[in-house]
């Protein structure tokens, strides 16, 4: 169990620079911002620090970093930057890596479902599955090969399968 947290904690440490989880990301993070209804931010610092981190298997910190993760559409203001979000997004994206597991995933779900996170992807690019989680234990898969869109139900979004992908 120790190990397994270990883990959690060095991968919101280091940078993930793989060619695939890089490629998923920008495609993710363009397909999103094309429906012209979100702000689209990657690799941000949310704030879980109003969170008892005891209750989760996750080292204790004070944030969490999202693959990608959108707002309702809103204005940057260039002079004032945040470096760690206390408002939570609408929906949080992980695309697994090849040092992660499911599971560490899953565990940054539970944190990212208990602030509030109305939805969460895990994009797995070696089986071209997308899973999209409205909570732990409800979830819907969508393959390659079986579906022409992602469909986010909670969040009224709808992606063309291929393009996550290409």
């Amino acid at each position: 169990m120790n190990d397994e947290l270990d883990v959690i904690e060095e991968e919101e440490t280091q940078e993930v620079g793989s060619l695939n989880h890089s490629c998923l990301q920008a495609n993710l993070t363009t397909l999103l911002k094309n429906t012209g209804k979100y702000t689209v931010c990657t690799e941000l610092s949310l704030d879980i620090s109003q969170l008892d981190m005891s209750q989760f298997n996750l080292k204790t910190k004070e944030e969490l970093k999202p693959d990608v993760c959108i707002y309702p559409k809103r204005k940057v203001n260039p002079s004032h930057d945040i470096l760690k979000m206390s408002e939570m997004p609408l929906l949080g994206i992980e695309v697994l890596s090849p040092t992660q597991t499911v599971q560490t995933i899953l565990n940054k779900f539970e944190v990212y479902f208990a602030l509030g996170i109305k939805s969460c992807w895990l994009i797995i690019p070696t089986s071209q599955l997308v899973t999209i989680y409205s909570s732990l234990n409800h979830f819907k898969n969508f393959a390659s090969g079986l579906s022409n869109e992602v469909i986010d139900e909670a969040l009224d979004i709808r992606l063309p399968f291929q393009e996550i992908f290409e």
